[in-house]
């Protein structure tokens, strides 16, 4: 067959078929075809039969509801021959639009002050694929004042697969604190992973009697190295991590540290444990 005249036209040729028969003109679908039914099958079965079906594997492929434990820090941290406990751990329940979410952590030194812990009790849903909005109730627990929060947040992972949560805190004083997390999982082999992370604490007012000043409180930067361990049996994955992490008091939180003597801030060697099921 002779080539398609050059014309210029870089789809020269391409509204012909084989033989030269011209190509039908792509046209919508008849009305008709658009008339019936919205699920063909009930046409032939039990519509109330077939709903039901229908219901079944939504159930089963991604309407299911679910959970997950993880304990993502559970670690000793050494410092200026001071030796602290930490932990954050999290539990979630529920499905793809709505879950309920569980939040501890704390922090003490061994031998020493136990600085407090914190519970949070939060509705979440989902805004997209990526993103939840929280809001809850959080309680400290400390050796000084405690307080109750009513908590509004934001949780889930940005572009590049930056893991990040952002929440506003209003306590049964009047007080409002935020808190903003960042943090990333850079694979360096199948079992190895690298995790850079980063906290800042804010508060908009002074709190002497909590040690807070107004505006940036704290901040932490800090990196983990672990390696998961995934057993055979499908139980809990372990890993355990080795870390540093910088923390720093700024502007009035600082300046109520030395009041108190306490140090503004430094480095921390980390040995813990990460596991989750």
């Amino acid at each position: 067959m002779p080539a398609p005249e050059q014309t210029g036209d870089p789809h020269a040729g391409h509204g012909a078929a084989a033989g030269g028969a011209p190509v039908p003109a792509v046209a919508p679908p008849p009305p008709e075809a658009l008339s019936g039914p919205a699920h063909a099958a009930d046409t032939v079965f039990d519509p109330a039969a077939m709903a039901q079906s229908r219901a079944a594997l939504a159930q089963e492929h991604g309407g299911m509801e679910a959970s997950r434990f993880l304990i993502d820090q559970l670690e000793v941290g050494f410092q200026d021959g001071r030796e602290t406990y930490t932990w954050d751990a999290q539990f979630w329940y529920g499905g793809d639009i709505n879950k309920l979410w569980l939040k501890t952590e704390g922090e003490g030194e061994f031998g020493g002050e136990f600085e407090g812990v914190e519970v949070q009790a939060l509705w979440s849903r989902a805004i997209d694929p990526w993103f939840d909005l929280q809001f809850g109730v959080r309680q400290d627990l400390r050796q000084g004042p405690d307080r109750t929060h009513l908590v509004a947040g934001v949780q889930g992972l940005a572009p590049y697969w930056f893991e990040v949560e952002g929440a506003v805190f209003l306590s049964n004083r009047g007080e409002v604190t935020a808190r903003a997390e960042v943090e990333y999982d850079l694979r360096l082999t199948q079992n190895l992973i690298l995790q850079p992370r980063g906290e800042m604490d804010f508060s908009l007012q002074d709190v002497a009697e909590l040690g807070l000043g107004s505006g940036l409180t704290t901040a932490e930067l800090g990196a983990r190295l672990r390696y998961e361990f995934f057993p055979r049996s499908g139980t809990a994955v372990v890993a355990p991590y080795v870390g540093v992490q910088y923390e720093r008091a700024f502007g009035g939180t600082a300046d109520f540290r030395r009041t108190a003597g306490e140090d503004v801030g430094g480095w921390s060697v980390l040995l813990g444990v990460r596991t989750w099921f």
